[in-house]
C-alpha cells in the first residue's frame, strides 16, 4: 500500500514536471495575442482610503516582425488629456525597449531612460517596465507546483532575473507567477519589489476569447506593505478589435505630438 502510494505520488510529480519552466515561459511568450488591435481603456487609481480617480484612454498595438509597437492616448480627465505614451517592445533581449511620453503642458516628448523604467507609470501601480513584455531569456524559471486559480489549473512558477540590470529596470527581485495550463495566460502574479520591502499583487479579473485570441478585459495591480494596502490600480479594456488597418508610421513621436 505504501509502495503504491509512493508510486502514484512519483507519477504525479513526473507528469507535473513533464514540461519545464523555460518551456512554459516560451509558450506564454509565443501565444497569439493578436495584431493591429485597438481598444478603449480605463485606468482606475484607488488610494488607501478607497478614493478613486478614473482616466480614459485609447490604445493601439501593432506587430512589426517579432517586435511590438504600442501607443496610448489619454482622453480624460482634463489634467491628463492629450498625454500620450509610445512603446517599441523589442524581441531582442540585448536591445533596450524604447519608450516615450508626451506631456502636453510642456509640449515636449520625453524619452523614458532605462533607470526610470521601474518607476510608476502615470501614478499607477504599474511601472513603465510593466508596460512591455518580458524577454524570456532574461530570467530563470522553476515550476513550484500546480495550483487552482478561479477554477482553472495553473502552474505556479518562481521567476528570477538573471542580472542586476534586469532587476534595476523592472524594480523586481523575483516573481511568483501562475500560468493557466489550458491557454498559457499569466492570470496571477506576486512581485517582490527591490525598494521599500513592498509586494505587488497582479490579478486578471476578466479574460475572454475574442476572434480566437485570449484577451484580457480587466486586470489589477495592488501594492502592499505587510498586510496594508498602499494603492491599487485597475485596467479595464472594452471595444477590443483585432486586424485593424494600422500603419507602422502611425507609431511615431510625431503622432504623440499631433494627438488624435
Amino acid at each position: 500500500m505504501i509502495l503504491k502510494t509512493l508510486l502514484i505520488a512519483s507519477l504525479t510529480l513526473s507528469s507535473l514536471f513533464a514540461i519545464t519552466g523555460q518551456e512554459i515561459a516560451q509558450k506564454v511568450h509565443d501565444r497569439d495575442d493578436g495584431d493591429n488591435s485597438t481598444s478603449n481603456m480605463k485606468m482606475i487609481l484607488i488610494d488607501k482610503q478607497g478614493n478613486e480617480r478614473v482616466r480614459d484612454l485609447k490604445r493601439y498595438a501593432k506587430d512589426k516582425g517579432e517586435d511590438e509597437l504600442k501607443l496610448m492616448f489619454f482622453l480624460s480627465p482634463a489634467d491628463v488629456r492629450n498625454t500620450a505614451f509610445l512603446t517599441y517592445d523589442y524581441e531582442d533581449s540585448n536591445k533596450d525597449d524604447d519608450q516615450w511620453l508626451y506631456l502636453p503642458e510642456l509640449r515636449k516628448v520625453k524619452r523614458i531612460a532605462s533607470s526610470d523604467k521601474s518607476s510608476s507609470f502615470m501614478g499607477s501601480d504599474f511601472t513603465y517596465s510593466d508596460m512591455t513584455s518580458r524577454n524570456v531569456q532574461d530570467y530563470t524559471y522553476k515550476v513550484m507546483k500546480e495550483a487552482v486559480v478561479d477554477g482553472h489549473k495553473t502552474w505556479q512558477m518562481l521567476v528570477t532575473p538573471k542580472t542586476d540590470k534586469t532587476i534595476e529596470e523592472t524594480g523586481y527581485t523575483k516573481s511568483i507567477v501562475f500560468v493557466r495550463q489550458d491557454n498559457f495566460v499569466i492570470v496571477q502574479a506576486l512581485h517582490y519589489i527591490k525598494a521599500g520591502k513592498k509586494l505587488k499583487y497582479m490579478k486578471i479579473n476578466s479574460l475572454e476569447e475574442i476572434d480566437g485570441i485570449w484577451t484580457i478585459k480587466q486586470m489589477q495591480m495592488v501594492t502592499k506593505k505587510g498586510k496594508k494596502t498602499l494603492h491599487k490600480t485597475v485596467f479595464e479594456f472594452s471595444d477590443i478589435k483585432y486586424n485593424q488597418n494600422l500603419e507602422e508610421s502611425f507609431f511615431s513621436t510625431r503622432t504623440l505630438e499631433r494627438g488624435l
